[in-house]
């Protein structure tokens, strides 16, 4: 089991940018895909981002072209960053890890371990 810890969410006025971090326990970081889901209140939580193992690197189409998700895993931590932020990107940020003997990189049902969420508010 991997424990995370998402930080880096703010307020942040739109057109604005934030880099979300998470940090991850464990000795085996390097082997596991990394993803970065949200939420906005009254939705479901969907897909943001993910990176595999090997640093294939996946986005929602709501975000391509203004995001980038990358992992060191030197210091157990990927990032997310968001660029050009909009209002509608505003909901809580979350970090999962998956075995990536897993299929699915950008299906929630595919990861085991989540943070617990940090708040990107965006502001118009």
């Amino acid at each position: 089991q991997v424990q995370l810890v998402e930080s880096g969410g703010g307020l942040v006025q739109a057109g604005g940018s934030l880099r979300l971090s998470c940090a991850a326990s464990g000795r085996t970081f390097s082997s596991y895909d990394m993803g970065w889901f949200r939420q906005a209140p009254g939705k479901e939580r969907e897909f943001v981002a993910a990176i595999s193992w090997s640093r294939l690197t996946y986005y929602a189409d709501s975000v391509k072209g203004r995001s980038t998700i990358s992992r060191d895993n030197a210091k157990n931590t990927v990032y997310l960053q968001l660029n050009t932020l909009k209002p509608e990107d505003t909901a809580t940020y979350y970090c999962a890890a998956k075995n990536s003997r897993v299929t699915g990189m950008t299906e929630l049902r595919s990861y085991r371990d989540w943070g617990q969420g940090t708040q990107v508010t965006v502001s118009s």
